[in-house]
Order: structure tokens, then sequence, then C-alpha cells
């Protein structure tokens, strides 16, 4: 009779704590809501007229929503609604033109931004065409794309803008003699492409999982530095570990290869899966492409389906805490203090490498002709359903646009190239609110077409801009445009005219696997 009566009393504890947390969360998730609108209000009403927006989508993408919630939480950057607006208009000349009159602009001609702009990079390899998965370009293009997403991170330099900072020389191009020392991300696939060239089967999972046939000093030989540079490849080991991971788990489940990957994918999804199935399947899978952050304890979204269990240290320290309120103030009060701690788990999801992937396979496999189906996506990839990717390129862009405005601290840290710790609030509140940031711009831009989509007369069309699976706007794409425009802007081949701009300030120094 006591072993009843305690279940039942253990039961009902649980049950109350339960609630208590859903009512903190309640409480957490309309405090949270007032305060989204101040950082990032929409303005969709004035006194005179009502701008009518594009119906948002019935469903949010689990990062969109943990990124909202991160911004709030560490109340450090914020979204400009004036900087958004401004950019929009900008920006919209350059992706797509989709309903758009080609006359609009010179820029849509010139610069716009395609999923098949991929194709054009010369150090891309790109795949057969038509898709054929069982001709072997087609499998040794989706491992390329695989493992140059796998390393793609941590690419900053100390010795920034001069010589001896991180690069690898190799050709111009697939095809061109010239050689050049590339830098950054493009110092990555340039050492993948320059050990093909050389025979060494670095994108074959067999090969770089295996410590007896790829060997770390074999590694650091496909990563060694131009002869000027005085810097080696940054996080090397790391590097190494992520290697044998991904590889060992594609050898092991997925037959040795993305594609079989893939296959699974279609199989798990009955042909229906979209980007963001994709996406959730690889950070599901690889424990390396995981980019999740524990903010304060808290959990981005109390009832979401990819919640994790939290640190042990969280674990002990919430029970800790219980704990003690029940033996200080009694049982009730530490029910009430429990239910507030589960209350406040949250982490956010972040994903930047395993939606990069994704989007990765999109462009690199996109039909030249719109009127084929994706081979990847044959149900359409929903592809407006992925994030920007949360790097630190991406936010300097965005501060230097006015979209993100920063507080003076953070421009002093900024300026005084202070190192940020991976998972710190600041580092936090920059990729955050630069996933929000880039969502509202991609919505405004739609808004913007759909205004001069009704002033060119051709009525009735508006609710299918970006429905389309060739013709959306998607975060990918104005992802894809942001960072090559901030590289150029460094680079000094580019510059702003159009509209105001902010001082650029250095990238955010976080030393990561995530970016």
């Amino acid at each position: 009779m006591y072993q009843v009566v305690k279940t039942v009393d253990r039961i009902l504890r649980r049950r109350f704590q339960d609630a208590i947390a859903c009512f903190f969360a309640t409480l957490s998730s309309v405090s949270g809501l007032s305060l989204l609108r101040e950082y990032c209000p929409d303005e969709k009403t004035t006194s005179a007229t009502t701008i009518l927006e594009p119906t948002p989508p019935p469903w949010t993408s689990p990062v969109i929503s943990s990124a909202e919630f991160a911004m709030v939480e560490t109340n450090i950057v914020r979204v400009n609604p004036e900087g958004i607006k401004r950019a929009a208009d900008y920006v919209r000349y350059v992706l797509p033109p989709c309903i758009l009159e080609e006359a609009i602009s010179q820029k849509i001609v010139a610069e716009q931004y395609t999923p098949r702009t991929w194709r054009t990079q010369p150090l891309h390899i790109c795949p057969p065409e038509p898709f054929c998965p069982s001709n072997p370009l087609t499998r040794q293009c989706l491992n390329w794309v695989f493992i140059i997403s796998a390393l793609n991170f941590s690419f900053w330099s100390e010795r920034d803008g001069t010589p001896e900072r991180y690069g690898v020389e190799w050709r111009k191009g697939w095809g061109v003699e010239e050689r050049v020392v590339h830098t950054g991300y493009w110092s990555l696939v340039a050492a993948v492409n320059r050990a093909l060239g050389e025979n060494i089967p670095i994108t074959d999972p067999a090969f770089y999982s295996s410590e007896s046939l790829c060997p770390d000093s074999l590694i650091a030989y496909i990563f060694r530095a131009a002869a000027q540079c005085r810097e080696p490849i940054p996080l090397l080991q790391e590097r190494i570990s992520i290697m044998r991971e991904v590889g060992s788990i594609l050898c092991n489940d997925f037959n040795g290869s993305y594609l079989g990957l893939l296959e699974s994918f279609h199989s798990r999804n009955s042909g229906q899966g979209t980007a963001f199935d994709l996406a959730q399947m690889v950070a599901d899978t690889f424990p390396s492409f995981r980019d999740e952050q524990w903010l304060n304890g808290r959990k981005g979204m109390l009832f979401d389906p990819l919640v994790r269990s939290p640190p042990l240290t969280s674990h002990f320290t919430s029970n800790f805490i219980s704990t003690l309120a029940f033996v200080v103030t009694g049982s009730v009060v530490g029910w009430f203090v429990a239910g507030w701690t589960m209350a406040n788990r949250r982490v956010v999801l972040f994903w930047k490498r395993a939606q990069i992937l994704v989007a990765e396979t999109w462009a690199a496999f996109y039909p030249e002709n719109s009127a084929y189906l994706h081979p990847i996506f044959p149900n359409g990839p929903a592809i407006n359903t992925l994030t920007m990717f949360a790097d630190y390129r991406v936010p300097q862009i965005l501060h230097h646009l006015r979209i993100l405005e920063y507080p003076d601290f953070l421009v002093h840290k900024l300026q005084a190239r202070t190192y940020l710790t991976s998972g710190c609030r600041d580092e936090v509140s920059l990729r955050a609110a630069s996933i929000v940031a880039v969502e509202k711009l991609r919505r405004e831009i739609i808004r913007l077409r759909g205004e001069s989509h009704q002033e060119s007369g051709e009525a009735g069309r508006g609710n299918a801009i970006g429905a389309g699976q060739h013709n959306e706007v998607s975060s990918v794409l104005i992802d894809f445009y942001l960072w090559d425009l901030a590289k150029k802007i460094e680079r000094g081949e580019e510059w702003i005219e159009e509209m105001a701009t902010s001082e650029m300030v250095p990238v955010h120094r976080t030393r990561s696997i995530w970016y």
C-alpha cells in the first residue's frame, strides 16, 4: 500500500510540475511576443492606410522560432525595420525577377542571383546533366558537396589582409592553368580540389574515415598552406575528427556515400521530403552538424519535437535548486521552482552547416529547364523553409546595410577584435538576430514585388509570389548574395551608393566548428 501511495504521489508531483512549467512557459511566450514587437516592429498600419502583406506561411521553421526567442532573451542586437525596407528595395532587383518586368532595373539582367549561379563558380565541381544517380560523376559531385559542407567553418584570420594569412595555392579554376592563392572558404575548396588533382580520393567517405588509408599526416598535407603563409588552417584536429565521424556514419549507415543518405531520405519521406526535412535529418544523424546552443538553460520552444536533453550540469543545477527549495520552504514552493526551471530550459537551433549542405545540394542539382522537377526534391524543395546561414560574415554586411543595430559596447568589442566565446550572449545574439533579419528581409522583398505586380496591372497572381518551386524568394539566395557582397566590399570591388550605410566593422571572432 505504501508503494502505491508513493507512486501516486510521484505522479501527482510530476503532473503539477508540468502544469507549472506550462504556466511559466506561457508567461514567457506572451512577454517574448511583446518584446519581439519592440525589437523588430512590423509597422503594418498607419493612421490613413493599411498595408497588406503576403499571408504568412502556416508553418515556421524552429530555427526561426528559437532565433526570435534568443534575440529577445539576449537583448543586445536589434533589427531595424527601416533598414529592412531600404535594403529590400535595393536587393529585390538583384534576386531573380519572378513576376517583375525586366525593364525595372538593369541589375536584374546584370547581377541576378538564381540557384544556377552556383554552377558559375570556377572552383565548384558541377554534376552532369540531366541528373543520373548511376553516373559516377553524380556520386563524386555529391560527395564533394558533402565534405565541403562538413568542413565549412572558421576561416577568419588574425593576419587578415596580409599574405601571411592561411591560404592554398591552386589553379584559378577548373580548366584554368593560372595559379593563385585562395583564402577563406575558397582555401578549403582549393585544398580539396588540389588533392583530387593529385589523385587523393579525399571526397570518398571510405577513404577519409580510415586512419590507415588516410592518416592524420596526409590530411595535414592536403590542407598545407601556401609558401608565404605563416599560419596553418584553423582547427585542423577538429576537422580531422569531423572527417572520421561523418565518414564512418556514411559508411556504416548509408552505403558509404552522400547519395546513400539521400536515398534513405527519399525512402523515409516517401519522396515527399522538403529541404528542411533533409536539414533536420542531417542534424539528427551527424553530431558535428548539430549546431545548437543552450542559452541560460532555456530551450527555444517548450513543445518542440526537436528538443534535446539538456547537459548533465543543467539537470544537476535544476534538481539541486528544486531539492533545496523543497527542504527550505516546503514541497509546494519546490514544485513551483521545479516548474520554473523546467519551463526555462531552451536551446537555440542554428544548423548553419546542415542547412548550407542542403542549399548547396539544391543549387548544384538545380535543373537547367525550370519546367523540370528538382531531382533531389521531386515534390518541391520548399526552399524557403531554410533560413540564412548564421556565420560571422553575413551579420557584418547586415550591420553595414543598417539592417542590424549594434549597441556601442558591441561595436567597441568588434573594433578591438575581442574574442567572443562560442555560445556567449553576444555571439548568440549576433547569429540569432541575423536569422530574424534575413527572414524579415525576405518577406519585405515579397511584399514589394507584390506591390510592383499590382501596379503593373497584373492583379490576381500576387498570392503565387514565392510559392513556386523555381521562382520563390528564399533566405538561401539572399544569404548567397549578401555573403558575396560582403566579400566584394571588403576587397574594394564594390560599394553601396543607393542607400545610407554604417561603417563596416570587423567580423566577430569566434573560433568554432559550427561556422
